[in-house]
């Protein structure tokens, strides 16, 4: 199963604790630098350092904003990948899956499945509702915009995947011996990665339910699957289609997408619906596709070491071929 993948690399305490650490520095503090320095240059130009997001995104432009904030991401994401190969000896391929190969497939139709159900709703409100949008696009800063978030939104995206539903599922699964801890709790940290988003101050801490409900949907696609691939395809259509099709003055993502939400924020249907609809659904429809079974031993089974682990980043340990 995939939390035992974990085994497959060194798997101590300290190691998890250390690249933890690690990660997150190089992720927030380096991968920082760039934007932090386009800041620094304008707001010394300008005599003013905005603190929120859309003052930042105003003072460099939205699609550069867009690209440096991406930018910090991918830093990450090369940082989990060296945490993994070099501290842990782990394989790439054990912290995506238990298969014996990445399966692409899975990922391009999560990601075909998520941007056809997310543009409908959509589409479907603007419709319903036609004086909260304003139809904004504009074509050189649009080609531009499609370019950067094609490019840079699966590397943020695949960060976050790898270190919430990934790095930390094994590790927290492996330390505790069972599944249902590492499934809450990186559900929460997920949820509060997202605490100071400008859509919090706007809506109030009711929509951390949608935050959380999300980092709960991801990770138990994760432990049914067997593997990070749905979640890949799924989160990467959720913040493309976000990105390029719509955005607001108040939203983490201020893009020159397609149309502008002018309506006041509030918090809805829209922010419960998909966690106790919409995500419950999509389970059940992946897993009559997958034929997913035994999800009580799945999503809170115990977590055992087994005796003999392929890992050829390990001299120590013992060929056998991949779980299945």
């Amino acid at each position: 199963m995939y939390i035992e993948e974990g085994f497959k690399g060194k798997h101590e305490a300290w190691r998890y604790v250390l690249g933890f650490v690690a990660v997150f520095v190089i992720w927030q503090i380096i991968g920082a630098i760039p934007l932090g320095a386009a800041l620094i240059t304008k707001s010394l130009e300008s005599g003013n350092m905005p603190m929120d997001i859309g003052g930042m995104s105003r003072m460099l432009g939205s699609n550069f904003f867009l690209f440096l904030m991406l930018i910090t991401f991918a830093i990450g994401l090369l940082g989990l990948y060296l945490v993994v190969r070099f501290l842990h000896r782990q394989t790439w391929l054990s912290l995506t899956t238990a298969r014996a190969k990445i399966d692409w497939k899975r990922i391009f139709f999560a990601f075909i499945t998520w941007t056809f159900i997310s543009a409908l709703f959509i589409l479907i409100d603007i419709q319903l509702s036609p004086d909260d949008y304003v139809f904004n696009f504009d074509p050189i800063p649009f080609l531009i915009l499609v370019v950067i978030a094609v490019l840079l939104i699966p590397l943020q995206t695949s960060f976050e995947e790898y270190f919430m539903r990934g790095y930390l599922m094994q590790g927290l699964g492996t330390l505790t011996g069972n599944r249902w801890v590492p499934l809450l709790a990186t559900s929460l940290f997920f949820g509060l990665l997202h605490i100071f988003n400008p859509e919090v101050d706007k809506m109030g801490m009711g929509i951390m339910v949608f935050y959380i409900g999300t980092g709960l949907f991801l990770g138990i696609l994760t432990l049914m699957d067997n593997g990070l691939e749905l979640a890949l395809g799924f989160h990467a259509a959720n913040n493309l289609t976000a990105a390029i099709l719509v955005t607001a003055d108040w939203t983490a993502f201020q893009t020159h997408s397609l149309y502008r939400d002018i309506s006041e924020p509030e918090l809805g249907w829209d922010v419960f619906i998909p966690v106790l609809v919409i995500y419950p659904i999509i389970l059940i429809f992946f897993s009559f596709r997958y034929g997913w079974k035994n999800w009580k031993e799945r999503l809170t089974g115990a977590v055992i070491q087994p005796q003999n682990e392929n890992n050829p980043l390990n001299d120590d340990r013992t060929d056998t071929p991949a779980t299945p």
